[in-house]
This record gives structure tokens, sequence and C-alpha cells, in this order.
């Protein structure tokens, strides 16, 4: 069993999710935001740590690389695999590129095609923000129940006088408890954050 912290980005609600509510039985699937820069960071009390061996799952031809913890949380990893050289022996990994799906005929765990990833049952760590994830490939979701959420107020700037462009502002953010996500968000509110309570793998 655990209990994690997942943001629920407004744009993500808005387009393609269903409200919930404290108490509501979920499934999301999940991508982890490694170093956690989703609205220019600050999540220190909100980032997980994931220990797990990877593994690959197939959608239209393309490999996305998961991890299935324990208690049945299952994450999708942004870094390309093959990058990745990390695993819980210690060691270095390169923060790889933005997609985090490759193609190829290989299923189940394995290495990087140049044998510096992790070798097959290797379990690596990784640390960051649970996020919601509902555009691109696929991948299995997670169950869990909804403990607590908290509406995220973040504040925005032009990066230029006039620009259409806006930033996060750094340490504007804060939150408050509500009882139900909301399905419309309006100025100056990003997303929620929700603990989910993950009661163990059902398999």
């Amino acid at each position: 069993m655990g209990l994690w912290r997942v943001f629920y980005a407004d744009w993500q609600m808005e387009c393609c999710g269903t409200p919930f509510s404290v108490g509501d039985e979920v499934t999301w699937p999940l991508l982890l935001d490694e170093g956690g820069a989703t609205l220019g960071g600050g999540w220190s009390g909100a980032l997980s740590a994931i220990t797990a061996t990877p593994e690959y799952v197939r959608d239209d031809g393309a490999e996305i690389r998961v991890l299935r913890a324990d208690d049945g949380l299952v994450v999708a990893l942004r870094s390309d695999p093959d990058d990745d050289a990390a695993d819980t022996d210690g060691g270095s990994r390169s923060r790889g590129r933005s997609a985090g799906t490759r193609t190829g005929t290989g299923t189940g765990t394995g290495s990087g095609r140049d044998g510096s990833g992790p070798g097959p049952g290797r379990r690596v760590a990784r640390s960051g923000l649970l996020t919601v994830e509902r555009h691109g490939a696929r991948w299995p979701g997670t169950t869990g129940t909804v403990r607590t959420i908290h509406l995220v107020h973040q504040d925005f700037a032009e990066t230029a006088p006039g620009s259409r462009t806006r930033e996060p502002v750094p340490a504007s953010r804060s939150s408050e408890a509500v009882d139900r996500s909301p399905r419309w968000f309006g100025e100056g509110r990003a997303g929620v954050l929700a603990e989910l309570y993950v009661p163990g793998s059902r398999t």
C-alpha cells in the first residue's frame, strides 16, 4: 500500500478529464516529471521516490518505459530509456531526451541498445512529481482512492512586455483544501494536487 501525491494540471482536466471528489476511486495514467520542473519547480513537499524494475509496454509500435511499484503504482518515464544508466547500485545517468517512447520489437525489461542501461531484472530508483497524462501514448493506469484534494493557485507573468507568452512567477504558488476537483479552473488556478491511496497490487 502507498499514499502518493499526484498533480492533475488544469488543461489535462479541462480537455480530457473527469472531476473527482475526496473518497472517489479513480484510475489515472501517471507520468513522472523527474526533478519536478512543472510550473517552474518548487514541489519539494510533493515529490515521490520510486524504486522498481523497468518494464516496456507497447502502444502502436512504440514502447513506453514504465515503473511498477510493489503497491500497484504504475508510472511512465519521460526520459529516453536507452540513455538510462542508473540503478540502485549507484552510478550516473544521462538526462535523456524528452521522449518517453522508443520503437522496436523487444518486450519486457531490458537494457539500452548500447549496453549502458540497466540489465534484465535490475531495479532503478527515480524521484519526481507524479502527474496525470491523458495525451499521446497509452500505458496502464494506477487505481486508488482520493484521500485529499488541494486546489493549486499559481501566478503567471509575461516573459516580456506585450508578450503572449507567460511563465510561472517564482514563490507565488499556494493551495487550498477542497472536497472536489473543478471541471474548469480559470485565471490563477493551475490544477489540483491530490493524495492517492493505492492499496496494493491487484494482479
